[in-house]
């Protein structure tokens, strides 16, 4: 290991005065404890540890937006789950001075990554029962309960935090769930046995249950444009390849619009997800799988409760810098992705990295931002996110040999 300069140090100091100090240390990132912070001696990017406190530690999937504005509109908090001795906790981290705080302390089993940052609330769920919870005081206040023969199960909130969205599926899958419990053995049992999918809005003001569509198939990933109340998102779930995958719906009208449709054997697209603005939607696109590997994206107008797309837009990338989940910038200049190792669908031999990719014209230049040689990346994905500022690249990694939570710097410091 070794140490920066006084004058790095100085550099550090000026452009990042809540974070940077003397003495940070120049290390190989992962295969012991780290730091609260660190700079990569493969990629020389600044890495701070977000989750400071004992026990595993997950910020939320990649596509389920998890930040707040502090009380006094200057900052932002980053709203997380940790482990605790009544079971996962929300907590929450301060991203100007890294300072965490326990939300919830609720005595039951809950899930869900539904931040609604408007109201800086949060919706999870126990059982039949949706609670929201006041991210500044932790306070959980009841506010559906489904009924018994319509047990669904929620996952996004729209933008103007009047409709939560799920889907409802028979008793057909929880048993499959409950008795194949690794997603290598219930993954094809569920597609193949074509269960009744609904998926549903909860209105937040009347408490009425709607069940916008229905379909023998698979459905999931359910999310709302982050710019249109009325757009929904969601999946055909299943071997991608047999799917035609990506789709959004008007939850007024009922009109849907599969985004990305298969052109030969073989071909793949997944792991959809919005821009920030709502005006496209974005993927993992193979064209055959594991062969050519693109980052793609189509643009999408709602007008007048009918919706329209545009040309798809296909930036390539090497077979390395396939990632699991990528993400878009606030500015949309920049994706970032999540790297994977070789046992994956790229079958990469040096794809273990959190990538930066900035738009370059019709093509993208990678950069390797954080090491992620020691990630089991089988047990934890890292599950890229953007912060506010697009400043930094958010993740999840269990390179220490637990779950934590980290942020690497966009910058290159040496």
């Amino acid at each position: 290991m070794k140490k920066l300069s006084y004058l790095t140090c100085m550099l550090l100091c000026s452009v990042m005065p809540s974070v940077a100090q003397p003495q940070i240390l120049v290390m190989p990132t992962g295969g012991k404890p780290m730091p609260n912070r660190w700079i990569d001696a493969t990629t020389h990017h600044l890495i701070v540890k977000l989750s400071r406190r004992e026990g595993s530690n997950s910020s939320f999937y990649f596509h389920n937006y998890p930040f707040i504005q502090t009380p006094d509109g200057k900052g932002w908090e980053m709203i997380y789950y940790g482990s605790t001795s009544q079971g996962n906790q929300l907590f929450a981290v301060n991203l100007q001075t890294f300072q965490n705080r326990q939300i919830t302390y609720l005595p039951f089993r809950f899930g869900g990554e539904i931040v609604a940052p408007k109201s800086k609330t949060a919706y999870v769920q126990s059982r039949d029962s949706v609670f929201k919870i006041h991210l500044g005081n932790g306070k959980a206040e009841l506010v559906y309960v489904f009924p018994k023969d319509f047990h669904g199960h929620i996952a996004s909130v729209n933008c103007n935090e009047t409709l939560l969205a799920g889907v409802w599926s028979d008793e057909r899958e929880a048993e499959i769930l409950r008795r194949y419990p690794s997603k290598s053995s219930f993954f094809n049992r569920i597609f193949e046995a074509h269960i009744p999918h609904v998926l549903f809005t909860i209105d937040l003001q009347t408490k009425q249950l709607h069940k916008i569509d229905s379909e023998d198939t698979w459905l999931n990933h359910e999310q709302f444009s982050p710019t249109d109340p009325d757009l929904l998102l969601y999946a055909h779930e299943g071997p991608w390849d047999q799917v035609d995958r990506t789709w959004v719906i008007n939850v007024k009208t009922g009109e849907k619009k599969l985004l990305h449709q298969r052109s030969i054997p073989h071909e793949i697209n997944g792991h959809e997800w919005w821009a920030p603005d709502g005006k496209s939607v974005w993927f993992d696109l193979q064209i055959p799988r594991s062969v050519n590997f693109y980052i793609a994206g189509v643009p999408i107008k709602n007008e007048n409760g009918h919706i329209e797309t545009g040309k798809e837009i296909r930036y390539p990338i090497t077979r390395d810098e396939w990632s699991i989940h990528f993400n878009l910038s606030p500015d949309q200049t920049m994706f970032c992705g999540d790297g994977g190792d070789s046992t994956q669908v790229a079958h990469a031999r040096d794809g273990m990295w959190i990538y930066l990719f900035r738009k370059q014209g019709d093509t993208l230049s990678a950069e390797k931002l954080v090491d992620m040689r020691f990630q089991n990346y089988r047990a934890l994905e890292p599950n890229v996110h953007f912060s506010p500022d697009g400043k930094w690249v958010i993740f999840r990694a269990n390179f220490e040999g637990k779950n934590e939570v980290y942020a690497v710097s966009i910058q290159r410091y040496l």
